[in-house]
């Protein structure tokens, strides 16, 4: 693909986005989101992106399985496509961020988006490791969930059951394909170092560590929200129960 077409990939993925966000403008917002509709939108958009990436990285192994075995060379249009859309969303959600958030609320998300458009931007400008660019947005099929969760904590059920179980579903989805599809990506790096330049090696590496840690960050967040503070929050309940019970108590022997 030559770079006018992925100029026009890309920038045809900025103008979706942003109509997708706009849709989401003229719909009606939760009673609970309307504090913030801003942020109600920006993470409706980031869920479609999440769920036809997720989708479309499956697709593109499912399509051109020899891409698993090549992860440098091989690629389809298919494929690097979906890595331009994937820039052209990107680039999208910088400029939305930088518009209307302030800096210090979402640096991390803006760091973490420049590390991703510099390192996707060098794969298709190149035509190399796209098959790499592509394992890495499987990340987006836990993105699916992850995203889900916070409209659903934004709209007020985060006690329905249908979140706990999204809950659930997000931190398998988070294990299996964001730690693990990470930490195999790191793996493949380091065996494959003599096949990669020395400036491919080198933004891919620091890109991974950056990517690690900020996963990890965020796995320890999820967890303690969603299952450590539900479980505490459930002996505190019994706690006041228990010591309801004995003030009944006391009061029937008085």
């Amino acid at each position: 693909m030559e770079l006018h077409a992925v100029l026009l990939t890309a920038g045809a993925s900025v103008g979706f986005f942003r109509a997708a966000n706009y849709g989401f403008s003229k719909l009606p917002v939760p009673e609970t989101a309307q504090r913030n509709t801003w942020k109600w939108r920006n993470i409706c958009t980031s869920f479609i992106h999440s769920l036809i990436t997720g989708v479309w990285a499956v697709l593109c192994f499912y399509m051109h399985p020899q891409m698993a075995e090549d992860l440098i060379e091989t690629h389809s249009v298919f494929s690097h496509a979906l890595v331009s859309v994937s820039i052209g969303y990107f680039i999208y959600d910088f400029l939305d961020m930088v518009l209307n958030q302030k800096i210090y609320q979402s640096w991390e998300l803006l760091f973490h988006h420049v590390v991703v458009i510099t390192c996707f931007g060098l794969s298709v400008l190149t035509c190399r490791y796209i098959g790499f660019a592509v394992v890495a947005l499987l990340v987006e099929i836990n993105s699916i969930f992850l995203h889900l969760r916070q409209m659903l904590r934004m709209a007020n059920v985060s006690k329905s059951t249908f979140y706990r179980v999204n809950s659930m579903i997000n931190l398998g989805t988070y294990v299996v394909f964001r730690i693990n599809t990470l930490a195999w990506m790191t793996r493949w790096l380091v065996l494959n170092r003599d096949l990669i330049p020395l400036l491919s090696y080198t933004v891919g590496s620091v890109g991974l560590a950056i990517m690690t840690v900020m996963n990890i960050v965020l796995f320890y967040r999820l967890l303690r929200t969603d299952f450590l503070k539900s479980s505490r929050e459930k002996e505190v309940k019994k706690e006041k129960e228990k010591d309801k019970e004995k003030e009944k108590e006391k009061e029937k022997e008085m």
